[in-house]
């Protein structure tokens, strides 16, 4: 059964699989059978778990339609979503699963280099293997705690010496400056993993060409603007109705108190289904999505306004 105005599938738990000593994946396929909406390398879904909605990046081969792939560590500091998975959810049952989307796509490119730390891997398999099909020249650098915890390695290892495995307690941090301490033109560099990887990427990458780097964050960036938010208000353009949104309340709850219904995943600027479109004025993007100069768009569960006013296409 499917909610074709939201956009939500009601899914069934076909199998789930060890991948690691702390990752199962899960695959899930239409209770009837029939075929899955279509994605790309580096798309996501939403889980309708109890009590929580989590985003997990598709594994396997977006040609196969007939189930959806994904894989959830066990978090030791789970606030129910990958505990309930590991824990609770069994084949059989029905799981609410939104999406795809994809905020993290695969550009065309000489060379790839692929950065993963540890769960990070699972964007990044179905984008390996597009390349290596397509004859591309490409390489995984692949860090995380211990070989033990590493995902997909059965996946990876047909790939031979393209695949660099450098586990922490093997080789403690990964050498991202030799990996990526000269910048090569044509290369480009994805990575995801946990916010110290990113972050470390990032540097490394500061002297790349401009769109060379690609990463995706599982949780928020931080955000070092707290002192600087300010009251805005939003004007809805439809209907010219205007909303206060006062400085220690988000537009996305406003909207909410307002009986205007948006989709809303993970309330954390990382997943992008509550995005709308502005039609005047400047947002703040504090998303971990929006290139910080686009006007066009704006995620109201964490950004705000650069002025005083805010018209969204609502």
């Amino acid at each position: 059964m499917s909610d074709s105005e939201t956009g939500v599938l009601e899914l069934e738990v076909v199998a789930l699989r060890r991948e690691s000593d702390c990752v199962l994946s899960v695959e899930l396929a239409d209770p009837e059978r029939r075929l899955l909406p279509s994605w790309e390398p580096g798309a996501h879904i939403d889980l309708g778990l109890p009590d929580h909605v989590r985003q997990y990046s598709l594994v396997g081969d977006p040609a196969q339609l007939h189930h959806y792939r994904v894989a959830v560590l066990a978090e030791p500091a789970s606030t129910g979503g990958s505990r309930y998975v590991h824990e609770a959810l069994r084949p059989g049952e029905l799981v609410e699963v939104g999406g795809p989307r994809n905020n993290f796509p695969l550009v065309g490119a000489d060379r790839y280099l692929f950065v993963a730390g540890g769960i990070g891997i699972t964007p990044l398999l179905p984008m390996i293997s597009r390349v290596h099909a397509e004859g591309r020249d490409w390489r995984l650098l692949y860090g995380g705690r211990s070989r033990r915890s590493a995902a997909f390695l059965s996946d990876l290892a047909p790939y031979g010496e393209r695949v660099e495995v450098r586990p922490f307690d093997e080789f403690g941090h990964l050498d991202l400056a030799t990996a990526l301490g000269r910048p090569a033109e044509g290369t480009a560099v994805y990575c995801c993993g946990p916010e110290g990887l990113i972050a470390a990427v990032e540097q490394q990458c500061a002297a790349w060409p401009a769109g060379a780097l690609h990463v995706e964050r599982f949780s928020a960036r931080p955000r070092d603007d707290e002192d600087d938010l300010r009251a805005f208000e939003l004007v809805l353009g439809r209907s010219d109705r205007r909303l206060p949104v006062p400085a220690d309340c988000s537009a996305l709850d406003v909207l909410d108190a307002a009986g205007i219904d948006l989709p809303n995943a993970c309330r954390d600027g990382v997943c992008g289904s509550c995005e709308t479109p502005v039609l005047e004025g400047r947002p703040l993007h504090r998303d971990s999505l929006t290139d910080p100069d686009r006007t066009d768009v704006f995620l109201p569960c964490v950004s705000r306004a650069q002025t005083a006013e805010l018209v969204l296409d609502l």
